[in-house]
């Protein structure tokens, strides 16, 4: 990853991370990213549950970290192809106007673990919009769902 790209790349995890209300009322950070994948981590908390009886993630939590690691995927993978500070430039002046088109969630299994990470990868980007594959899985690797989300980017 060039320099630009990595400075690019912090700035999305520091904006994820910190500037946005939702992602941290949920907990999520972004832990990794590189040219082809993002990753996103979620440590368990009572107030995430949605089966109180079996101690279950909520499948809204699901959708959402699986929404979230697919669009900051969607997000590097264009920024690996700026060539020039004004290219750049221009990504930070868009940024705010990116969002999920259409999203589809497989809930394979129940969500129960201490930590639960989200990957993502871009399976297409075209100039306006990218199409991302999305896994769940627990800290044992025990996969929770998987989904598919298109991106305006």
């Amino acid at each position: 990853m060039s320099p630009a790209i990595h400075n690019v790349a912090t700035y999305i995890t520091q904006f994820f991370n910190e500037n946005m209300p939702f992602n941290q009322l949920l907990g999520l950070k972004v832990s990794h990213l590189d040219d082809f994948q993002a990753e996103i981590r979620l440590d368990w908390h009572d107030k995430l549950m949605g089966n109180p009886i079996h101690k279950i993630l909520h499948g809204g939590v699901t959708a959402a970290i699986l929404d979230t690691v697919g669009s900051v995927a969607a997000l590097l993978h264009g920024v690996k192809n700026l060539s020039s500070e004004e290219d750049i430039t221009a990504f930070y002046a868009q940024l705010p106007n990116g969002g999920t088109l259409d999203m589809r969630v497989d809930y394979l299994r129940p969500g129960k673990g201490e930590q639960f990470i989200a990957t993502a990868q871009v399976i297409r980007r075209g100039k306006k919009v990218a199409v991302c594959r999305m896994d769940l899985h627990n800290e044992s690797g025990r996969h929770i769902a998987t989904g598919t989300a298109t991106y305006i980017i």
